[in-house]
């Protein structure tokens, strides 16, 4: 899956050196790596990490389907759009297999159907269309949010440890903390308007935070970033939903029935983006949100979309409040 190098500085993340010696990212070696059984199959890796609800996390079967359509491809198109369903939970206890149909060649696109299998049964499908290169003068864009840079904010770990020194927080707070305190979650946050434990407001249906995968990943192989964006742009965002509503509701039960993205410019899935999120529709237990992942140098890079159901607990009384 390796394509022509771009130059690094195009993505802007002066923070951060490129050398080779830095920790190889495990979303590359590890997560998003499939194993080949046989002409367009493939094998899942390692479930490096599952939500609280025990289903395998959307984002890693999204992005290691990517990585099954791009093994089929030629080195000289690149990805520019996925459509996903999910349509069963997926067992983070099994691998999953990875059946890849050559829907079509062309001289400017082509289409693969990616299958993902587990205990003889479709878990997920998607499509993904790949293109040439082709330069064009009809270009625009929205302008990137203006934030403060990721070098001016805490990351998430120590957001964490802040709300956890708190001498008057809530101990039911405390155990929640610890628990995602402990998890190994292979990318990096920080939230541009982290929360107050104690807040309730009703907030808008908006979020926005600089995110990145851990480790090194390298300039050359633009497909794979893709493969790594499609990992990272599942986390947190069907969330967005909830926001105006979680000091009134908890949540029951929450999943993910459809992922679309579309791919608009290089760009390095290890240095830092600005995922903006927002949710601009829910009702009929089911949100819809949409999210943009910006370049530091302002260029849009990546447009997402998601629906999912949202199943609530009954109200918490305005007492407990």
């Amino acid at each position: 899956m390796s394509a022509p190098e771009v130059p690094g500085d195009a993505y802007g993340d002066a923070d951060r050196g490129d050398l080779s010696g830095d920790l190889r990212s495990v979303l590359v070696t590890s997560v998003l790596n499939l194993e080949r059984l046989d002409e367009d199959l493939f094998r899942g890796g390692r479930h490096y990490w599952v939500p609280t609800s025990q289903r395998l996390f959307g984002g890693q079967i999204v992005g290691q389907a990517l990585v099954a359509a791009a093994k089929s491809v030629s080195e000289d198109v690149h990805v520019h759009s996925l459509h996903c369903y999910f349509v069963r939970a997926g067992d983070p206890k099994v691998p999953v297999l990875y059946h890849v149909e050559r829907t079509r060649t062309g001289a400017s696109f082509s289409v693969r159907s990616v299958k993902a299998v587990q205990h003889g049964q479709a878990i997920f499908i998607c499509q993904a269309s790949f293109q040439q290169m082709q330069p064009s003068p009809l270009q625009h864009q929205f302008s990137m949010p203006t934030v403060p840079a990721p070098e001016e904010l805490l990351d998430h770990e120590a957001l964490i440890d802040q709300y956890l020194r708190d001498p008057n927080l809530h101990e039911k707070y405390r155990v929640g903390l610890n628990r995602i305190a402990a998890r190994e979650v292979p990318i990096e946050i920080k939230l541009v308007n982290p929360p107050t434990l104690s807040q309730r407001r009703t907030l808008e249906p908006k979020q926005m935070f600089w995110v990145r995968a851990r480790g090194y990943i390298g300039e050359g192989d633009i497909k794979m970033h893709c493969c790594v964006a499609a990992y990272i742009s599942d986390y947190a965002f069907l969330g967005t939903a909830l926001l105006p509503h979680q000091p009134k509701y908890k949540v029951k039960f929450m999943v993910s029935l459809d992922h679309s993205m579309w791919f608009h410019a290089p760009f390095r899935a290890d240095h830092w983006m600005l995922y903006e999120c927002e949710s601009p529709w829910a009702g009929g237990s089911r949100g819809l949100v949409h999210g943009r992942l910006w370049r530091r140098d302002g260029v849009l890079a990546v447009t997402c979309a998601q629906e999912g159901v949202i199943r609530l607990k009954p109200p918490v009384s305005e007492s407990k409040l």
